[in-house]
């Protein structure tokens, strides 16, 4: 038996990882919340599970007012977490990351990374996850035996289906794709 995972990106936020440290959701990524409930909508209600960071919080919430469910805050789908508050350190270093692979990552960070890898693998039913854009790519890499931290380029609101085979993850379809930076 397989479960299917809906991983959705989250909506575009109000401030860039170099800005805020948890920005929500702006105007246009709360209608792209909405327009990837109504898009998800024939799939469910299914459960749903989310980052608990405020802008996968926010895009969650436009399938909870749908299906009148609550999402379950997983950490573990965070977004990648970096070693320091300073913001431009931050963007600095997130470029730096994305740049590698994960072979290149310090230990602390390939253990989150497995950790991603590890909540998705241990889902028992169908559900929508809603996560972040290394997050979904840690995901992605590991179905397909990509060691690259960045291996595609996962745009606001897309929804990458993958599912839990045996223990193991593997890629039905990837998201759609973005067509600008992702800070």
């Amino acid at each position: 038996m397989s479960v299917r995972l809906y991983l959705v990106r989250h909506g575009k936020a109000a401030a860039g990882w170099d800005q805020d440290h948890d920005p929500g959701l702006d105007d246009t990524g709360r209608g792209q919340a909405r327009d990837m409930a109504a898009a998800l909508a024939p799939h469910g209600p299914l459960p749903l599970v989310s980052s608990p960071l405020k802008r996968a919080r926010e895009t969650a919430a436009a399938l909870e007012d749908l299906w009148s469910a609550t999402a379950a805050i997983e950490p573990r789908i965070a977004e990648v977490p970096s070693p320091t508050e300073d913001l431009a350190e931050r963007r600095a270093w997130l470029n730096r990351v994305m740049a590698d692979s994960w072979a290149n990552q310090a230990a602390g960070l390939r253990a989150w990374r497995d950790g991603v890898v590890a909540a998705l693998c241990g889902m028992r039913q169908d559900a929508v996850m809603v996560s972040h854009f290394i997050a979904i790519n840690a995901a992605v890499g590991a179905a397909i035996g990509d060691d690259r931290v960045v291996g595609f380029r996962p745009g606001n609101c897309s929804v990458t289906v993958l599912e839990v085979v045996d223990g193991a993850l593997a890629l039905i379809e990837r998201g759609r794709e973005l067509d600008s930076e992702v800070l």
